[in-house]
């Protein structure tokens, strides 16, 4: 009996070899056919013998000379011509009993350890057994079956068939009767001890096990099945056949792979290193995409829009009719029963008709103006300064917030004290200026906001400069620079407008109520005017005092209309938790809390009723104080102002309220409604041309200047080498790029080529296996009989043999499957590896080897078809003892 010797498991890979020289020189062989070990990267080992040496060494190095176990593979690669792409993991025997140094739990370590390779789908399962031993005994079969139940991955090799007593043979057991499997058995004859030692060439064992097959009378009908090389053929047949199941989940996989890269390897598909003119092109493409950038995100068209947030002309639209302070109805744009565009078109060109009539009006005025001025002195010409006015005369501006205190001392101060029948003008246009002036503040804030937004916009469009930093740079710095520019131009133009406001009030106006409906007209404060039912905004908001019984705050989902304010459970609008109508709500401003990071507003009602329950106000959350800007501004929409208006009112009331007389009191309210009517004309003239302004002086402008100018100042301002000087990272990424791209087109072909070519087998159909599930360590029926008997279908029990050998692994290897520590890589695929997925091959109706009666068989024994030969000689030249001893 041979001694017990350390277990380490051995990761075979065999590689075939780059250089086929064993067709041209003997000599050149040997320097193409070498082994590497993982834990020896540097040194090629020509010599098998060393290798056998070195497993020994590194096998005592790790586990200690006394038998030691342990789970870290030995990684070994064999370079040749004559062996397949397949990884073998050898596997250690279960041991029953510890000896020397190996723990008491040997055995249910070495099982684990042998579970952990074979239960991979992508592992075929070799389960070795010696033809010496009872068959029903065999661990590696009981082993196998515990992870492969289907029997799609296992593959019985029956050894030692030279090694029977005589008279007995392993006939059924290889036809595949006495135990059946799904993939059945294959027979192998290995080198004994003895020929080891005596240095058998590989050449002469194999010719020896072929002549013991064809001339063994129970083998020689299926000697061509039997043997190492048919072991050999059929593993690579298991190769092709996962490698053809792989295909379309490799092919889906890479198409994919292929397309997300299209779009990015667009713009270098063309790129030419060494063409001259490469830089000039780039610079003009880069410059021309970036104006196409700019613009589509400033109209929210293409691929630019961001999806997650507001942004560019998103965000600034809602600057212009949310933030805006005094914005009160949103102007939705209607076709009208023709296109928008067309509805524009034509709009505008009946604006360009105004243009006559109003610069006709400004002559007529400038003839009767200068005809005046010479009447008094022939010295002054005002010709030069009335012409500024033909610029200005569409635009209006203006913004109010009067009070009724206001108005009453204006008209005291105005009266000097007295009182009489009629309003004086003074008293009028001095209220209306002093509230034009506070147009100024939100006005140049509105600027601000989208200057702010456009600075935005560029940074995000120059993101595509970034394979040229200095173009990147110099790009932005003159965009930047402009827009600047031009944002001092907009807000003197602003100021402008509001100064044109104050210089003349125009009380004829058609929508100015006049004097007598003035003193008709209620002193109520101004209502909403939002289109009733309309939803003005939806979104989530947290009410911070209504649970605070339940444990805290609350989240809901919040929707105002002009007339309401409902919150719902979630953003489906199902079960309605409350409506609040808007009459006579404010909004007030409440302070965050110590250990809060919400921005908090509340909403009361200023009659000092209850607004929800028994709470005279209800606080709602935001995230950031811009959420609460803008919650505002929606509020505002729907004709909730904020408490500040409400409380100055009240202060300008409470003031000097015992001097007032009833006639007094009249007048002033006179001049209020008639402030009011000529405020509501202002207001319906900033919705309508602060964005205009806006637009045209700004972003139109931007817009003209980086199409017709920025090249031109790019070039002015640096050598054009210096610009488009690619930075390291986008050339090493442009280049893997590349080469992947290029890598996935060639992977593609090379897979179509193989999916036409490749031929694969189908599935054996299953077999009948219970009886490794009923087997507990008693055979039903023996391996040894005489050639010439009959089995029966069972017999007794026979007697434990000894202990079998380890179930032996091959996986395909793959490109990168060289030296690695445990788990060993297996091949990529699907997970059910052996299974027939191809659609057109055809179902497994057939039996497992099909019927062909060759010569020389007895009656009674199935017939079989000898496998078709492959298209060149498969050669096994290993210089080692096989791993299957």
């Amino acid at each position: 009996m041979p001694a017990v010797q350390a277990q380490r498991l051995l990761v075979f890979c065999q590689a075939v070899s780059p250089v086929l020289s064993f067709f041209l020189s003997p000599l050149r062989t040997r320097v193409t056919e070498y082994a590497e070990f993982l834990h020896c990267k540097s040194k090629k080992f020509t010599d098998f013998d060393e290798v056998r040496q070195e497993i020994e060494a590194e096998t005592d190095r790790v586990t200690g000379t006394n038998k030691g176990i342990s789970p870290v593979p030995i990684n070994l690669r064999v370079y040749s011509p004559h062996v397949l792409n397949l990884t073998l993991i050898d596997l250690p025997g279960i041991t029953k009993v510890p000896v020397g140094d190996q723990p008491p739990d040997i055995e249910y370590q070495i099982k684990d350890m042998i579970l952990q390779f074979i239960s991979r789908e992508s592992s075929l399962i070799l389960a070795v057994t010696p033809a010496n031993m009872d068959l029903a005994n065999s661990d590696a079969l009981k082993l196998a079956k515990e992870v492969d139940p289907q029997g799609l991955r296992t593959i019985g090799v029956i050894t030692k068939l030279d090694l029977m007593d005589e008279g007995t043979d392993a006939r059924d057991v290889l036809e595949n009767k006495l135990l059946p499997l799904r993939r059945g058995y294959i027979g192998v004859v290995n080198r004994s001890q003895k020929d080891i030692e005596g240095k058998k060439d590989i050449r002469a064992a194999l010719a020896a096990e072929r002549k013991f097959f064809l001339s063994h009378p129970a083998y020689r009908h299926m000697a061509d099945r039997m043997g190492t090389p048919h072991l050999q053929k059929t593993l690579n047949q298991q190769l092709t056949n996962h490698i053809r199941e792989s295909l379309p989940t490799l092919r889906s996989k890479l198409q994919s792979q292929l397309l997300s890269l299209e779009k990015e390897v667009e713009e270098y598909k063309n790129f030419r290193p060494d063409d001259p003119t490469r830089k000039t092109k780039a610079l003009l493409q880069m410059v021309q995409q970036f104006g196409v950038d700019f613009e589509k995100r400033i109209e929210g068209s293409g691929d630019q829009v961001d999806t997650l947030e507001l942004s560019g002309g998103a965000r600034i639209n809602r600057i212009f009719h949310e933030r805006f302070p005094f914005e009160l109805v949103k102007v939705r744009r209607t076709g009208l029963f023709t296109p928008d565009l067309a509805f524009e078109a034509i709009v505008k060109k009946q604006v360009v008709k105004l243009k006559e009539p109003c610069l006709k009006c400004v002559d007529l005025v400038i003839q009767e103006l200068i005809s005046t001025v010479r009447q008094c002195t022939s010295k002054v010409n005002l010709y030069s300064v009335f012409l500024v006015m033909k610029t200005y005369i569409p635009l209006f501006m203006g913004n109010c917030l009067h009070s009724h205190h206001s108005a009453r001392l204006v008209w005291e101060g105005c009266f000097s004290g007295q009182t009489g029948l009629f309003t004086p003008d003074m008293a009028f246009e001095a209220i209306v200026k002093r509230q034009i002036v506070k147009f100024k503040e939100p006005s140049l804030k509105c600027v601000d906001l989208v200057v702010s937004e456009l600075a935005t916009v560029i940074k995000k469009c120059a993101e595509k400069l970034s394979s040229y930093p200095r173009l990147r740079e110099e790009t932005e710095r003159i965009v930047t620079t402009y827009i600047r520019e031009r944002e001092g131009r907009t807000k003197d133009q602003i100021l402008l407008l509001i100064d044109i406001e104050q210089s003349y009030i125009n009380t004829n106006h058609e929508d100015f109520i006049g004097f007598a409906n003035a003193q008709q007209r209620s002193t109520q404060l101004n209502k909403k005017r939002a289109i009733p039912n309309q939803v003005i905004r939806r979104g989530w908001l947290t009410i911070n005092n209504i649970s605070l019984m339940k444990g805290g705050s609350k989240e809901y989902w919040f929707v105002l209309t002009a007339e309401s304010l409902s919150w719902y459970k979630d953003e489906e609008e199902k079960e309605k938790k409350y409506m609040l109508p808007l009459d006579n709500l404010k909004i007030r401003d409440v302070e965050k809390g110590f250990m809060s990071n919400k921005h908090v507003f509340a909403i009361f009602n200023t009659e000092q009723r209850n607004v929800y329950k028994d709470l005279r106000q209800i606080e709602l959350a935001c995230d950031s104080q811009e959420d609460v800007d803008s919650w505002k501004a929606s509020f505002l929409r729907a004709g909730v102002y904020p408490e500040k208006d409400q409380a100055e009112n009240e202060d300008g009331a409470q003031e000097n309220t015992f001097s007032m007389d009833p006639q007094l009191e009249r007048q002033v309210e006179t001049i209020r409604n008639l402030v009011d009517s000529y405020v509501a004309i202002i207001n319906k003239s900033i919705r309508d041309l602060m964005p205009k302004t806006i637009m045209h002086l700004m972003i139109n402008n931007t817009k003209a200047f980086i199409h017709h100018e920025l090249l031109a100042y790019l070039y002015s301002s640096a050598d054009q080498s210096s610009l488009m000087e690619e930075s390291a990272e986008q050339a090493q990424r442009r280049d893997d790029m590349l080469r992947m791209y290029h890598a996935l087109k060639e992977a593609l072909n090379i897979i179509g080529d193989i999916s036409t070519s490749t031929v694969s087998t189908p599935v054996p159909p299953p077999v009948d296996d219970t009886w490794l599930q009923n087997t507990t360590g008693h055979s039903p029926t023996p391996q040894r009989r005489p050639v010439s008997s009959v089995h029966p279908p069972g017999r007794p029990p026979a007697v434990r043999g000894p202990t079998p050998g380890p179930p032996l692994i091959p996986v395909p290897v793959g490109p990168a499957a060289s030296f690695s520590a445990p788990p060993i890589p297996s091949r990529p695929g699907p997970q059910s590896v052996f299974a027939n997925n191809d659609p057109f091959s055809a179902p497994p109706q057939i039996p497992s080897r099909p019927a062909r009666i060759p010569p020389g068989i007895p009656p009674g024994v199935p017939s079989r078809r000898a496998p078709a030969a492959p298209s060149r000689p498969t050669i096994i030249r290993p210089a080692e003892p096989s791993l299957l001893d």
